[in-house]
């Protein structure tokens, strides 16, 4: 559905009753990245066994254009959310107070509330991530972890896996990418970010590399969280993690998927990894969690029991969800409504750019 106050779009994966997906806002969003998105939260839902459609909302503009754009869009799509149609809530580039005109928002819900001065929707999505990521790998005490972004979801990924014994051995941002395999000084991060956003890494007083050399850092786990694609068949040949636990959505392209299982790198499903946001949400509907305490205790029991189910199928981790997400989807979709898998992005067109030249941090 193509918006008329704003430029953007909301993709149903699923012609149903009700459909739900969060409202992301950037410069370059597509159609087509709404309708990949779209197809991630059906299987997210899915695996979760909800019969609720997936959907997706993307909004073009920048940070500073973020108010205005997104309550034209809350007053166009009210009737939607007001009917049941649609249900959203933030994702990357918007925040959940942005949502509050619209029916249904609850400011005391216990999503809402805060830890650590982040909501708890965003702890507990990175929670999630770690999780997974935990039951691979049968415990994180000492494992290393190389994390992709540190905005909402990329610091609730280094604060938990810190407080599981894990080791930050590098991060990116927009900036760059900093590394150490001796470990990262997460307090310092946390400090740095507070006062300069994304920049906190040109601050560690370290060499800064391109943002995309995360991904051939040595580590037991690298947890995309960027756009679409990240995974493509070029750059998994180059990952040298042992597992793939993705906070963004969709970061797999078919080739790169191919690549990293053919390689032995284990692929956990991002609509397994990221889904702690979504259960934390339907639990408080459903009146089975009471506080943040009991919402991060039962994320991480039916994050952690997925992930174990989907690593038992022969195909790898990646395909086990799937087929545990399309069986609960023929308990009642149509035939001709099912999908015909997990969502892959694209491959990227043409010659990847030459490397980005090394830069300092400034003095």
């Amino acid at each position: 559905m193509e918006l008329t106050s704003v430029d953007g779009f909301v993709a149903f994966d699923l012609d149903c009753e009700t459909s739900a997906g969060g409202t992301r806002l950037a410069p370059d969003v597509t159609s087509v990245e709404a309708r990949l998105l779209a197809r991630a939260m059906t299987y997210k839902l899915a695996v979760l066994g909800q019969r609720i459609g997936g959907a997706k909302a993307v909004l073009r503009g920048g940070a500073e254009e973020r108010a205005a754009v997104v309550a034209k869009y809350c007053a166009e799509i009210r009737p939607l959310v007001a009917s049941g149609s649609f249900l959203t809530a933030s994702d990357l580039g918007t925040r959940t107070q942005d949502f509050a005109s619209l029916p249904g928002y609850r400011a005391d819900s216990i999503m809402h509330q805060e830890i650590d001065g982040e909501l708890v929707d965003t702890v507990v999505t990175g929670l999630g991530v770690v999780a997974a990521a935990d039951t691979a790998l049968g415990g994180l005490a000492g494992r290393t972890f190389a994390v992709e972004g540190f905005g909402k979801v990329g610091g609730g990924v280094v604060r938990e896996l810190a407080r599981r014994g894990g080791r930050l051995v590098a991060l990116s941002t927009i900036h760059g990418c900093v590394a150490d395999e001796s470990g990262l000084d997460v307090a310092a991060l946390f400090e740095l970010r507070a006062e300069h956003g994304d920049g906190c890494v040109l601050r560690l007083g370290r060499p800064v590399l391109p943002p995309g050399s995360l991904y051939e850092v040595a580590a037991d786990v690298v947890v995309p969280g960027a756009r679409t694609g990240v995974l493509h068949q070029g750059r998994a040949k180059t990952v040298r993690a042992r597992v793939i636990a993705p906070a963004a959505n969709v970061p797999y392209t078919a080739g790169g998927l191919r690549t990293l299982v053919a390689r032995g790198i284990v692929p956990l499903a991002d609509f397994v990894c990221g889904a702690g946001a979504t259960i934390g949400y339907l639990a408080e509907r459903a009146g089975e969690v009471t506080d943040a305490a009991s919402t991060g205790a039962l994320v991480d029991e039916r994050v952690s029991r997925l992930t174990e189910a989907s690593l038992e199928h022969p195909g790898g981790p990646f395909a086990g969800a799937g087929e545990l997400a399309e069986a609960f989807l023929g308990t009642w979709c149509a035939p001709a409504e099912l999908p015909d898998g997990p969502p892959l992005a694209p491959e990227p067109v043409g010659t990847p750019p030459a490397p980005e030249p090394m830069r300092t941090p400034p003095a």
